[in-house]
């Protein structure tokens, strides 16, 4: 029954954010199952999403709302949200223009573990950062 009474409650008031008040949330490609991205959301990122149907992030680094795509024209389309046994994560079914990752790869896991422990990218560049964002200095 406890399964049951806690369907009637609000999606928002389910999600147990962290003491930053924060909850983690995965990302995934809607249509290749892929997985694109981990990102932090706050309740009016949250909300925000669940209005809007694009997603939006909070920037730790930041210290704001981050829509995702609002430098680099990489917008999230929001299809689905899931949310885990606990309430502390998030699972975001997204159609992704562009790459997801800053760096220009389609995914931010794009690089693989090899047997020798080094690494190799598994993914492909989408954009050059430096076009997107300008050169770091």
């Amino acid at each position: 029954m406890s399964e049951q009474n806690d369907l009637q409650k609000s999606f928002i008031d389910t999600v147990r954010f962290d003491r930053n008040g924060l909850v983690p949330a995965i990302v995934q490609d809607n249509a290749t199952g892929k997985v694109l991205m981990m990102a932090w959301m706050n309740r009016e990122s949250l909300e925000m999403t669940l209005r809007d149907r694009k997603a939006c992030y909070w920037s730790r680094s930041r210290q704001k709302l981050w829509l995702k795509g609002e430098s680099s024209g990489n917008m999230q389309d929001v299809h689905e949200i899931l949310i885990d046994c606990d309430g502390d994560t998030l699972l975001l079914k997204v159609s992704q223009k562009g790459g997801a990752c800053h760096v220009g790869y389609h995914s931010c896991f794009y690089r693989k573990v090899k047997d020798d422990l080094s690494m190799e990218i598994c993914d492909t560049l989408m954009f050059n950062p430096e076009d997107v964002y300008g050169k770091k200095s």
